[in-house]
């Protein structure tokens, strides 16, 4: 028998989470830190590896979604 759906969001956001994390680290790295080939190279490459986190932060939260509605409907937030 496969996955049942919580098995397979939570392995997801499990997943995502951990991308996530490399995606945060690459700014340590010597690319974003040595010489810049021209003027705001390395704020560039910052921005956008900024914005790949938020879309994999969106969709673990997504992912989360899927799992309310296929229950109750309610946010574990909402819940008492």
């Amino acid at each position: 028998m496969g996955e049942s759906l919580k098995e397979l969001c939570d392995r997801l956001r499990a997943e995502l989470k951990d991308i996530e994390k490399q995606v945060r680290s690459m700014k340590e790295g010597p690319r974003f830190t040595g010489e810049q080939s021209y003027l705001g190279q390395h704020g560039e490459m910052i921005a956008q590896s900024m914005l790949a986190v938020r879309h994999i932060e969106d969709a673990r939260m997504r992912l989360g979604k899927v799992l309310q509605y296929a229950e109750d409907g309610v946010s574990i937030y909402d819940k008492a």
